[in-house]
């Protein structure tokens, strides 16, 4: 008798431990980890943290409805080379990402580097990014006329044409109605201030949700 209530005891707990796998909540799935690889427009120069470009972008993304987490590695003064240096361990994390957007080319307009050396930096960056099979969103960057038609033609000319090399969506100015505007930049007149990260998380947003969807698709079974 006794041994038959016992059996019926363990089958009791082995119903119920099942209806309660049953009714337990599924774990929420990780987040999509965005990298921002950039320089101080993304590191976010001269602001708190909450309002660097990737901590609004990242925001914008939430409220769209998105499970996001933006990751910070922009690195004031940085060139491309300097991304170039950094994007293998930046894809490996961890977090390790599942999209990137790469913004960088305004240090190196700032200092008049050969287009071409820009545009072998940015190969290699974007290039290591689709090898790791994910989806990139390339923001361009206009070069500063004083350095004459030509360099400024040569540079900018860079950006859509790797975009459309490597299938990256394409944003072609980050600070597309932000620069040159005194009451959307520090006092530096370059580095945007909090309105100015706002107008340049507003124009970039369509894409970066383009990147999300591109980066769901891709990890889906």
């Amino acid at each position: 008798m006794t041994r038959i209530v016992n059996l019926a005891a363990f089958y009791t707990l082995v119903i119920v431990m099942a209806i309660m796998a049953v009714l337990r909540p599924v774990a929420a799935a990780e987040p999509l980890h965005i990298l921002v690889l950039g320089d101080s427009l993304s590191a976010g120069l001269g602001l708190p943290a909450r309002e660097a470009f990737p901590a609004r972008l990242e925001a914008a993304l939430r409220a769209k409805g998105h499970d996001v987490a933006v990751i910070n590695a922009g690195v004031s003064g940085d060139t491309t080379a300097g991304g170039k240096a950094r994007i293998n361990w930046s894809l490996a994390g961890p977090p390790r990402p599942g999209a990137v957007i790469v913004a960088l080319g305004s240090n190196d307009a700032l200092r008049g580097i050969e287009p071409a050396e820009t545009r072998a930096n940015l190969d290699a960056i974007i290039g290591a990014v689709r090898a790791a099979g994910l989806p990139a969103l390339l923001a361009g960057m206009k070069a500063p006329r004083n350095f004459g038609a030509d360099y400024v033609r040569e540079f900018e000319a860079v950006f859509p044409a790797l975009a459309a090399r490597y299938d990256a969506l394409y944003y072609p100015f980050i600070l597309e109605g932000v620069a040159l505007d005194p009451a959307l930049n520090q006092a530096d007149g370059i580095h945007p201030n909090e309105r100015g990260v706002a107008r340049m998380v507003a124009g970039i947003l369509p894409l970066a949700e383009q990147l999300v969807a591109r980066a769901r698709a891709k990890a889906a079974p």
